[in-house]
């Protein structure tokens, strides 16, 4: 197996998923946080992606990206969205998480704007911003 640049950019989209995928992990079962029906949506979208760009960053699968790059939107649509809900007041009157645990609740607050939903946002921009160069090199 030869290690091309497109290989390199999908073998960095596994890390951020990985590490991405451990954290939520971590912050769950570590720190017992609950997670509510919005970080469960990106847990969704982002533990399949640990798995399939290994795969296809071990098989230098480049032509992957064209079905995990949807994935990949789509999380960081919903990590905005979540993101949006903690931190701008005129989103709290919408109430996704209307039983269980809200989803408006900040569980951590690093410098006053790193949360969970910040964190899996960052990490689905970095995935893409990872396919879209890896896709696009030679």
């Amino acid at each position: 197996m030869s290690l091309n640049r497109s290989s390199l950019f999908l073998y960095f989209a596994w890390l951020v998923a990985v590490i991405a995928t451990l954290g939520s992990l971590y912050f769950s079962e570590i720190r017992l946080f609950q997670p509510c029906v919005l970080c469960w949506y990106q847990r969704i979208a982002m533990y399949p992606l640990s798995l399939i760009l290994g795969i296809a960053a071990f098989t230098g699968e480049i032509k992957i990206t064209k079905y995990v790059l949807p994935i990949s939107i789509i999380g960081g649509l919903i990590s905005l969205y979540h993101y949006l809900l903690e931190k701008v007041p005129g989103f709290a009157t919408i109430k996704p998480c209307s039983q269980g645990i809200p989803c408006d609740v900040a569980w951590i607050n690093w410098f006053g704007f790193i949360t969970i939903p910040f964190l899996a946002l960052t990490a689905f921009v970095l995935i893409t911003v990872f396919l879209l160069i890896g896709r696009n090199s030679k």
